[in-house]
């Protein structure tokens, strides 16, 4: 079979599937599998498959159809036009958080900070630290995790990257670990997600993203209450915060800011139209 052929029989079947995106999981496996650009698949669209990159190719199709991410086929997902390597301790990273790195750079850039220290809390596979120090090449960064997998996987994306010498891994609770340093931007994607909705999401993330990364307590708001304070007296005066949220937290996380003493209070929508991210500042 050609792998044009091929790649339109994996389209059909993750349409029958019932699968969201069916075109580009069909793309995106086949170049995973034959490390090929898009460029690549395009010019070698009438290239016979091997009879083993057709049975592999197979497998992955029926791990697809079963719910496995396309990025858990591979272990690996772009961020922030960065390759991140991933783990059962990390969250897949994804496009919604880049608001959050895009916010942070932002902030970095207003400040005028030639040097800055920036904190990641929960930093997962290290993406939005990673993104941070790469567009902010002053930049030294602590990222904070507590589970130990995350921080190897962190670490190893960091070296990759060639951020290892500009950051630093710290295993501990979100804000805990950063004591007794000052920071001049804190950010964190913290766990969001109200705990009685968890058991309906959908099965790429339910049965594949660590919970530890996904459950945000009673109400959601659990890792906020855990880490604004702390953090807040973790920033140099005039300094900010930024966290992700959940779409309908531009309330209630504000709320937990302004209990914090942070002012200049203010939330920042995604392209998509929804409430992302929280920045406050301190005093």
């Amino acid at each position: 079979m050609r792998l044009d052929a091929a790649v339109l029989a994996l389209r059909r079947a993750f349409a029958a599937a019932g699968l969201e995106t069916p075109d580009l999981d069909a793309r995106l496996i086949a170049r995973g599998l034959l490390d090929l650009d898009l460029t690549g698949l395009i010019r070698a669209a009438d290239r016979p498959l091997t009879a083993a990159e057709a049975v592999a190719l197979a497998e992955l199709a029926g791990r697809r159809i079963a719910g496995v991410p396309v990025a858990r086929l591979f272990g690996e997902q772009e961020f922030w036009g960065l390759p991140f390597r991933l783990g059962p301790d990390t969250l897949v990273p994804r496009p919604d958080t880049e608001t959050l790195v895009a916010v942070a750079l932002d902030l970095l850039r207003r400040s005028g900070t030639p040097a800055p220290v920036v904190a990641d809390l929960g930093t997962g596979s290290g993406a939005v630290l990673a993104a941070i120090l790469t567009d902010c090449p002053g930049a030294f960064g602590i990222g904070t995790d507590l589970a130990a997998g995350a921080l190897a996987v962190a670490a190893g994306n960091l070296a990759v990257l060639g951020l290892a010498g500009r950051a630093a891994l710290v295993r501990g609770s979100f804000a805990d670990a950063l004591a007794p340093c000052r920071f001049d931007l804190i950010v964190s994607n913290p766990p969001y997600i109200v705990r009685a909705v968890i058991a309906g999401l959908a099965p790429e993330v339910r049965l594949h993203d660590p919970l530890l990364a996904l459950d945000g307590g009673e109400d959601g708001l659990d890792a906020y209450r855990a880490l604004v304070a702390r953090a807040a007296a973790s920033l140099v005066p005039g300094a900010a915060l930024a966290v992700e949220i959940g779409y309908d937290q531009g309330r209630s996380v504000p709320d937990l800011f302004a209990r914090a003493g942070l002012t200049r209070i203010t939330v920042v929508a995604d392209a998509g139209g929804n409430d992302r991210v929280v920045v406050g500042f301190a005093a």
